[in-house]
């Protein structure tokens, strides 16, 4: 047991604590200006009730050289998830433990002697160790308490996202997840490529998934003025963007700037290759508006197009073609031949992708153009069709299209193919690696149609 000037230490800490919670108290309001904020009913009374516990905490270990039990250990916890709850920073909680030591420190080794050197270390050593101690279960009980609250916050925000994408009055939802509906939403579709350390051997692909994904929600975050909303899994999903524009206003040319310059700075944070299609709706519409900007994705995935920022606009005719009608199963049909020919399906759809340029196809599909020539003439041998003669070609480009929307409404597909998957089907294996090097129309050239509500087809 120390002591200083033939006083046990703990003693001299026992007697003073009164001058200390004072002294302390000042301290905190002066160094930690978050305390100054706090209401003075609880300045006064749970923070400095929790400035007394300390310092008899510690004057306790003096006495008996054990650091705090499991009672005093979860009265810390307790306090520091009141102070989480409370919104006080966490480097001001741990901070606080800080300066209530170095004023009892300050205090004990004024009254310390020449001779009391060695229990001068001693209390040194004590107060580092229960420093050490209360840190740890100070961060301990904060965290906790944190990823309870954002555990809570992440239900109510995902309870939201739900009541929009049903459909059902989002009003409640929106409610208990502390969130004021904005008058539109802006609804993204991503197709998410790989990240290149996806592809490498033996490397932890849960790992570089998560920290892909990671970054992409902390980048539309911090681009986005209020609470995003988002379902996002290693290849795409779904992002609810709030917007301050009239519900009923569609995407002008300046909201597509701005989503592709947003679509770029996305695609460089997260190292991705990203195909987004985007829709802008009211809360009522956000359900009719996400199945529209899935559907418009899918299309320009299965046409060919590259990353970038897709509008209806921009697949019209793609768009119209997949869907259901005896004209659209009469076109899928007259590619019929080429199924169990995948290499000159694929021929097919990357040669009219690259506006008929044989040598652009033969190095997307790494084959000599000759090979490009050869499948072509022997693709127009089994369909009737030639690729090079105008006439044709406007009918390839919709049957390609409706052999896609066919393909993906045969029986045995629910739906759940990846955007990956839905972009490369009946690509050979070297064209799918090549994904993110696909052609297309530019992702960013606007129609010379007027952007406005996107038209129903």
């Amino acid at each position: 047991m120390p002591h200083f000037g033939g006083v046990p230490v703990h003693k001299r800490l026992q007697a003073a604590v009164g001058t200390l919670e004072r002294a302390v108290m000042v301290r905190l309001v002066e160094r930690l200006p978050v305390y100054g904020t706090l209401p003075s009913e609880q300045l006064g009374g749970d923070i400095a009730q929790q400035v007394t516990l300390g310092i008899r905490s510690f004057a306790d270990v003096l006495r008996t050289g054990e650091l705090p039990d499991q009672v005093e250990r979860a009265a810390i916890r307790e306090s520091s998830a009141r102070r989480a709850d409370e919104g006080v920073p966490l480097e001001a909680v741990v901070g606080a433990y800080h300066l209530g030591a170095e004023e009892c420190a300050a205090q004990l080794v004024s009254a310390a002697e020449p001779g009391d050197l060695h229990d001068v270390l001693l209390v040194q050593r004590q107060l580092l160790a229960y420093l050490r101690l209360v840190s740890c279960e100070v961060a301990a009980g904060y965290v906790q308490e944190r990823q309870t609250a954002l555990s809570d916050e992440q239900v109510a925000l995902q309870e939201l996202l739900s009541r929009l994408l049903e459909g059902d009055s989002p009003q409640a939802a929106a409610d208990r997840a502390g969130v004021t509906l904005p008058p539109g939403y802006l609804v993204l579709s991503i197709g998410m490529g790989p990240h290149p350390d996806e592809l490498r051997p033996g490397v932890n692909k849960p790992v570089v998934v998560r920290r892909k994904l990671r970054r992409l929600r902390n980048e539309l975050q911090r681009h986005t003025a209020g609470v995003p909303l988002f379902t996002l899994s290693g290849d795409g999903g779904l992002v609810l963007i709030p917007r301050d524009a009239a519900a009923d206003a569609g995407l002008d040319t300046a909201d597509r700037e701005r989503l592709s310059q947003l679509v770029g700075q996305l695609r460089r944070v997260c190292g991705a290759d990203l195909l987004v299609a985007a829709e802008a709706a009211p809360p009522e519409g956000v359900a009719e508006a996400a199945r529209l900007a899935d559907d418009v994705r899918a299309v320009a995935q299965a046409s060919g197009r590259g990353p970038g920022l897709y509008l209806l606009d921009d697949v019209l005719l793609a768009y119209q073609l997949s869907r259901p009608s005896p004209a659209r199963d009469g076109l899928a049909s007259l590619l019929g031949p080429l199924d169990t020919r995948p290499e000159l399906l694929a021929t097919l759809r990357t040669f009219l992708a690259c506006d008929l340029d044989r040598r652009r196809t033969a190095a997307l599909l790494q084959v000599h153009p000759n090979t490009v020539d050869y499948r072509l003439r022997k693709a127009g041998d089994l369909v009737g069709l030639d690729a090079s003669r105008g006439a044709d070609l406007l009918t390839l480009h919709a049957a390609l299209a409706a052999h896609d929307a066919v393909a993906s409404d045969e029986p045995g597909d629910d739906g759940a193919a990846t955007p990956n998957q839905r972009g490369e089907a009946g690509l050979t294996d070297r064209a799918a690696s090549r994904w993110r090097g696909a052609p297309g129309v530019d992702a960013h050239a606007t129609s010379g149609r007027r952007l406005g509500q996107p038209r129903r087809t």
